[in-house]
């Protein structure tokens, strides 16, 4: 192989920018060789960056799911008591339960009680279906985090003057009236009494039937839903905290609350989303690592690549090395001469992964109305990834470099 041109000009001590210089300029006497070195790198920095994101779009979606059905929100319900050889009454919760919590625990901002109730009501001229009634307060709508999609929600003065009104679904009144709007101003009967239906709403995150809310369900106010039970036990109790720090206080308390007006042996679930969240971040956080994890094999592998094509350089530059000695230049810049162009050809393609990395989420967020969460630590982490990587890989090939005996190196062919 022909020495380098350069070689000549090379003083007998070499400075650090010099050294440098000289890398770029190996560098670009072999582009296509250490271009196609550094590729893996790009591939390597750009899925990091990109799995940061992913595990931060995951998370954020997530996270935007549970508020949809409401961070804020604490709920309590009966699950009955220990079996006992005498016979004892149910102790489920009523209205009282939650007006008491509202007078002693702070924070609370809105409550509203569940009544659940089943009616087959007439569809159309000769069919049948079973609905879902649900007595609730007019908070309901807030607790919940409802969206009314056409019409409107019951309010204060429906539930004081005891108004048979009600809402439906949004599906249930596109399957029976064909659209939302069609719906407002229907009349429904309830065991003979007629209900208007003044609104059609939905779920703000589908919840896919895991809430008391189905497709068939009615809202009704619960003044009127009182009309219908002999009992005034509720089946659930909702809650809304102002602020997210107190749900977990604020569940204590609801929950000594309730327990104090009971029977001892009942047991009563008082709990909220806390929980579902920190389940729903570990979830994400562990499988960005696990995407992490395939980016760092990546990166190792690129490395090694980086490893092979400088030992190969060292292989076919032997004489250069030679005659580099001969005018002066001591292993330790040997050294970090070969160490340069290792870590040249890592930040390199590094630089360029990040570039990658970070316009395919730029792109995203430019080109549609997704915000994509883009982290610019992932970008830093990169690019010290990328060098520490041209660092450890490029050790093995210098230190090599370095210890060849410079008249043999000569006499190589």
């Amino acid at each position: 192989m022909q020495v380098s041109a350069a070689v000549s000009e090379l003083a007998p001590k070499l400075a650090f920018s010099e050294i440098l210089s000289f890398a770029y300029e190996t560098f670009c006497s072999n582009k296509v060789r250490f271009m196609l070195t550094g590729l893996g790198m790009v591939i390597g920095t750009a899925s990091l960056i990109l799995v940061v994101t992913i595990g931060l779009t995951g998370k954020q979606y997530v996270l935007n799911q549970i508020q949809g059905i409401g961070a804020n929100l604490v709920y309590a319900e009966y699950e009955g008591g220990a079996q006992r050889i005498t016979n004892t009454a149910a102790d489920p919760l009523t209205v009282d339960d939650m007006n008491a919590a509202e007078e002693q625990v702070a924070g609370i901002v809105n409550a509203s009680p569940v009544v659940s109730l089943e009616e087959r009501i007439p569809v159309g001229e000769s069919k049948e279906r079973d609905i879902q009634i649900l007595g609730v307060y007019p908070e309901y709508r807030s607790v919940r985090n409802l969206v009314v999609v056409s019409g409107r929600f019951f309010d204060a003065r429906d539930q004081q003057s005891h108004t048979k009104v009600g809402l439906v679904t949004e599906k249930w009144a596109e399957e029976i009236y064909g659209s939302a709007e069609a719906a407002v101003g229907k009349i429904i009967k309830l065991s003979g009494l007629p209900f208007t239906v003044i609104g059609t709403f939905r779920e703000r995150v589908n919840t896919f039937g895991q809430s008391e809310v189905t497709t068939n369900t009615f809202l009704i106010p619960y003044t009127v839903a009182r009309y219908f039970t002999e009992t005034p036990t509720v089946k659930l109790i909702y809650f809304s905290v102002a602020d997210p720090s107190m749900v977990a206080p604020v569940t204590d308390q609801i929950r000594r609350v309730i327990q104090s007006r009971h029977r001892a042996e009942s047991v009563y679930n008082v709990t909220n989303l806390t929980q579902l969240v920190a389940v729903a971040e570990k979830t994400a956080n562990a499988l960005t690592m696990v995407l992490l994890a395939v980016a760092a094999v990546v990166l190792l592998v690129s490395g090694i690549g980086i490893m092979n094509i400088m030992l190969a350089t060292v292989s076919a530059r032997i004489r250069e090395i030679g005659i580099r000695k001969a005018l002066g230049a001591t292993n330790r810049e040997i050294r970090y001469q070969f160490l340069s162009e290792a870590i040249l050809i890592s930040v390199g393609g590094g630089l360029l992964g990040v570039v990658i990395g970070l316009a395919l989420p730029y792109s995203v967020r430019f080109l549609s109305e997704y915000r994509l969460p883009i982290s610019g630590l992932s970008a830093i982490v990169a690019i010290v990834v990328s060098s520490l990587v041209g660092i450890l890989f490029g050790t093995v090939p210098a230190a090599r470099a370095a210890k060849l005996d410079p008249v043999e190196s000569l006499r190589y062919e």
